[in-house]
């Protein structure tokens, strides 16, 4: 897919993100809709062969809304700068690990994986699968290219302290300590402009594999 478009028609909506310009240009945005569900559908088509448990998915029911809710945001502007897509065995990362794609000019693309503020109930027994089985998870983290690739998890949202029921000085504190699951791989503009893109996202949620794995082993 050439995404010169969308990054074209996405910079015109951050400076006109208001209703009355959406409404004038939505002939231009469901055409680039229409379009970017068929590149989710071939995307797709490739993911199943990394991952098979994404079988059966329908691609236009995996791709997110374009409109912003603004209910308990401080922003009230109506409508995302992105384009963006989830995918997981029962469809949108709905309490699961899977891939989320995320399609933004000003090079802020990106593939990002594992899994987002779980549940109370999802997020011990992920802590209960680290404390168990913590040595898995370091082999997968420090492995070269996964490393190269995301680098470590996303610490920006943590526990101050380690939850009640794991040692303080615990040999995996920090990961316990972790709210989200989550890697990620940013896209410039440029790749994401490159006709090997879709060849190169596949590759990468290839190495986010074997997280998505380790967690879905614990949620089972």
């Amino acid at each position: 897919m050439d995404f010169n478009p969308v990054f074209k028609f996405l910079k015109a909506l951050s400076k006109n993100n208001n209703r009355e310009w959406f409404e004038k240009n939505k002939p231009a945005y469901l055409i680039l809709k229409q379009n970017f569900e068929q590149f989710i559908g071939s995307f797709l088509n490739d993911l199943i062969k990394v991952d098979s448990s994404l079988g059966g998915l329908d691609p236009k029911k995996l791709t997110f809304r374009i409109y912003r809710d603004v209910r308990f945001s401080k922003d009230k502007t109506p409508y995302k700068k992105n384009m963006s897509a989830g995918f997981s065995p029962s469809g949108k990362l709905i309490h699961e690990p899977g891939y989320y794609l995320h399609i933004e000019p000003g090079n802020k693309s990106m593939l990002a994986g594992g899994l987002y503020l779980p549940d109370s109930q999802n997020l011990s027994k992920i802590r209960q699968e680290i404390d168990y089985n913590g040595d898995v998870l370091r082999r997968i983290i420090n492995n070269k290219v996964f490393k190269h690739t995301f680098g470590d998890f996303d610490y920006s949202d943590t526990l101050k302290t380690v939850p009640k029921n794991f040692a303080k000085d615990h040999e995996y504190a920090e990961w316990l300590k972790l709210k989200s699951y989550i890697v990620v791989r940013q896209f410039t503009d440029k790749e994401v402009l490159d006709n090997k893109f879709q060849k190169n996202a596949i590759a990468v949620c290839k190495t986010l594999k074997p997280l998505n794995d380790f967690i879905k082993q614990a949620l089972d």
